[in-house]
């Protein structure tokens, strides 16, 4: 009976594959067996070689004394693919080096710490984001990005930083005389301790506050240095604040509330969707920032677009004017296109303006002539000659209910307002703009939702380009692989044409 219960057990298992931990093998494999020929991490790991160290300022020197340092490339290529599988955190890739078969590959075995990690992410940030730059001349020479029509976008992204560490001028004023009290509190208190108890370990522990004190003295001052050049006050008259921990950040309001955060901006290729520049910016909005994002792309391309298309956030007539006088096309709605708002009976566009006069006639025939400039604003007012004759008029209260009458501003750049206006009803414009959303906004879900950069993990300015970059380079590599039909061609084209690519 025992017997016949032995054979049944046999034989259920046999009809399942059991593996064996403890199976031993008579030739071992090599690492490279474990991945497959169309696993992504053999396109990342050949995009970073053909890559010219000099050109993204890499530091590589077979010659340097001291003790050995991990190689700059394979850190670099740990980096870049670690975001692409939505890990950034130094302990995170520290693990997947030792846990990830692809990982494990991709670095030949090397397992550097997470300290190790950590500090050549915060040495080389010009580095990661001159990656994306090479990445974006890379797809121009394989014919992926033609650089004629660039969509721009923004979205916030959190910063490495509290929006409780955000301070008026006032409150770090506040903070430093407190600072300053207990500097001279603990410097009493050491010359007390250093008579009655020398060898007494709370003195050490006081010498480090004080160290530690000093330090966020010198950085209090220099916070206040910035609120002498920035002033007190920002654009929309608001009182200024700056964060403590990270002073670049700013304010941010989203769906997602009021936070210290970066304005992330990018432009994308129309051709297939391409990020050809990235950027993070301390603006809380987009309005001061479409000419500069256009002539950064441009600088990567070497070359000008033709056409620029942003939503009406990017709506500023003296930015739009930058761009218009380089012949580039503006596809930019204004307030009132982008909400289909429909005109008034009486809008301004019923007035007709006469340039020679430089007045504007009523639907009546009654001239408005200049009055005064608008405070604090790049237009000017102009109002009826006579209110006699709009309070005697039969449109009096549906086109003003003014005791002084009918008044009219106009913007310093009224006509070049019109022209964008009158450009952006164009049907090849209207074109362009139906393709916006699918290019430009694509991106930012992609590095998100499927990255997870919802926040940076770098401090300041510099560090969040650095970031914002390498999540571009990401986005890119993976649409290369698609474009160019999958893993193996990738790498075969981009090899093929590491001589042709003058990166």
């Amino acid at each position: 009976m025992l017997e016949f219960r032995e054979c049944e057990k046999k034989e259920r298992i046999m009809a399942y594959k059991c593996g064996s931990r403890k199976q031993i093998t008579l030739f071992p494999q090599s690492i490279d067996e474990y991945i497959g020929e169309e696993h992504p991490v053999r396109a990342y790991d050949t995009f970073i070689e053909v890559l010219n160290p000099h050109e993204i300022d890499l530091e590589i020197d077979p010659h340097k004394v001291g003790n050995s340092a991990y190689d700059p490339k394979a850190m670099l290529k740990l980096i870049v693919y670690g975001c692409s599988y939505g890990i950034k955190g130094s302990r995170k890739l520290e693990r997947a080096t030792h846990e990830n078969l692809a990982f494990i590959w991709l670095m030949g075995g090397l397992k550097p710490d997470h300290k190790t990690i950590s500090e050549f992410r915060k040495n080389n940030k010009k580095v990661l984001k001159l990656v994306l730059r090479q990445c974006a001349r890379m797809c121009m020479k394989l014919g992926l990005i033609e650089g004629n029509i660039l969509f721009v976008d923004g979205t916030k992204i959190r910063a490495n930083a509290s929006r409780g560490k955000n301070y008026s001028k006032g409150q770090y004023q506040g903070k430093l005389r407190e600072i300053d009290k207990r500097i001279e509190k603990l410097l009493e208190e050491c010359d007390r301790i250093d008579e009655e108890e020398k060898e007494d370990s709370s003195l050490v522990k006081m010498k480090e506050e004080l160290i530690d004190q000093r330090k966020l003295r010198e950085r209090i001052k220099g916070i206040l240095a910035e609120f002498e050049i920035k002033g007190e006050l920002n654009k929309d008259g608001v009182e200024r604040t700056i964060n403590q921990t990270d002073p670049d950040s700013a304010l941010m309001r989203s769906i997602h509330g009021s936070h210290a955060s970066y304005n992330a901006q990018t432009v994308v290729d129309d051709k297939n969707g391409l990020i050809i520049h990235a950027d993070a910016v301390s603006e809380t909005k987009d309005i001061n920032q479409l000419s500069e994002q256009v002539k950064q792309a441009e600088e990567v391309m070497e070359k000008s677009c033709e056409v620029a298309c942003a939503d009406a956030g990017y709506s500023n007539t003296k930015e739009l004017e930058k761009l218009d006088r380089e012949n580039i096309k503006v596809v930019v709605p204004s307030q009132r296109q982008a909400l289909h708002k429909p005109e008034k009976p009486f809008s301004k566009s019923q007035f007709t303006y006469n340039a020679e006069e430089d007045c504007y006639y009523c639907p009546e025939g009654h001239p408005l002539i200049y009055s005064t400039q608008k405070t604090c604003e790049e237009g000017l007012i102009y109002r009826i000659k006579d209110a006699n004759l709009c309070r005697q008029c039969k449109n009096f209260g549906i086109c003003t209910n003014a005791r002084q009458g009918r008044k009219i501003y106009r913007l310093a750049r009224e006509e070049l307002k019109e022209k964008i206006e009158k450009q952006f009803k164009e049907s090849e414009s209207q074109e362009i703009y139906s393709r916006r959303k699918t290019r430009a906004e694509h991106p930012f879900g992609h590095i998100k939702h499927n990255l997870g950069m919802r926040n940076f993990l770098l401090r300041g300015r510099e560090g969040a380009k650095a970031e914002i970059s390498i999540g571009a380079t990401c986005f890119n590599i993976a649409r290369m692989i698609t474009l160019l039909g999958g893993v193996l061609e990738f790498c075969f084209k981009v090899q093929s044409n590491v001589g042709l690519i003058a990166i």
